[in-house]
């Protein structure tokens, strides 16, 4: 496959400048035709100029009035999901596939481990950091069990968490929550983030709490190790940090989960570890790599379908 579709990134802060070097560098099937900011000084801007991408500081209705525009089918949002709903409203009138890097979550989640070849929505939520690296694993639990809870911790460097991540603390619990339950199949989901100040910084650790039905540990720790080994291949640096350790928890003495009850059975603890490629950012910042890694594969498979089915915007002007 030669043909490539044009993809556009919003916000040109850590997340987008990384994602633009992730698309030039790894996609087969898209290429970068624009940057977009709102701050003409931003680094992401002017490496995006080094680099022969067009670029706006006028944010969206810049990137509205440029000429490559009419040629662009993908665009990702790296901006904040006070910013998305804007966003989205404009590109939506023009047929633009959407794939939003902020918690709005005004589109279907998708995690690509779990069920990016089922989704075809015109705007594709990446849900969160957290999300992608712990979800992954309570969807691995429920195809073998009942999940009763699912918790989710992680900590991530202090300095990985830029102006939109602290913005939106409140989106990214809530978020991840919502998608615990709705991809991860938990019956009820926590969500929980810790921004850690040490020096020098840590690498991204998740924890994930799980409690399910009576199930086999061995079919557990298996279903678990397939995933950690999906999440591998678009997020190299995704990893266990130990093996899955287990504890039952008998009928007799129950836990009780808040708003649902009294619940008995497997508790499963998993320890995860997520370094970054570093193509932009550094290696500690693996919660800042797996949302641009899985935006990338997410719109990996937008730009395939569009080319398979023939319905790109430059496509349709050649015909």
């Amino acid at each position: 496959m030669t043909q490539k579709v044009k993809a556009a990134i919003i916000g040109s802060g850590n997340i987008g400048t990384d994602l633009m070097i992730k698309i030039m560098r790894n996609s087969k099937t898209l290429e970068m035709g624009a940057m977009v900011g709102i701050d003409p000084k931003s680094d992401g801007l002017a490496r995006a100029e080094r680099m022969g991408v067009a670029t706006t500081a006028e944010g969206i209705d810049g990137l509205v009035k440029m000429d490559v525009f009419k040629e662009i089918d993908v665009v990702f949002d790296a901006t904040s999901a006070g910013a998305h709903a804007h966003h989205n409203e404009v590109l939506q009138k023009h047929g633009v596939q959407v794939i939003d890097l902020t918690p709005a979550a005004i589109g279907p989640f998708v995690i690509p481990a779990l069920n990016l070849e089922a989704e075809n929505a015109t705007n594709m939520n990446m849900v969160t950091c957290g999300g992608q690296a712990t979800i992954p694993i309570v969807g691995a639990v429920s195809q073998v069990a009942k999940v009763h809870y699912a918790e989710i911790v992680a900590s991530i460097s202090s300095k990985s968490a830029g102006p939109g991540t602290r913005a939106n603390i409140d989106e990214f619990t809530e978020t991840t929550r919502d998608a615990i339950e709705k991809l991860g199949g938990a019956e009820r989901g926590k969500a929980i983030i810790i921004l850690n100040p040490a020096e020098p910084p840590l690498i991204m650790r998740d924890t994930v709490f799980v409690l399910s039905e009576p199930a086999d540990q061995k079919k557990v720790e298996e279903s678990i190790e397939r995933m950690v080994a999906k999440v591998q291949s678009y997020v190299p640096g995704y990893r266990l940090k130990q093996k899955v350790q287990f504890d039952v928890i008998d009928e007799s003495a129950p836990m009780n989960v808040p708003g649902i009850g009294p619940r008995h059975g497997l508790k499963i603890a998993v320890y995860l570890e997520v370094e970054g490629a570093a193509h932009y950012l550094p290696a500690y910042a693996g919660n800042l790599d797996i949302m641009t890694s899985a935006a990338l594969a997410c719109g990996d498979m937008m730009a395939r379908r569009r080319l398979e089915a023939g319905m790109s915007r430059t496509q349709k002007e050649v015909v």
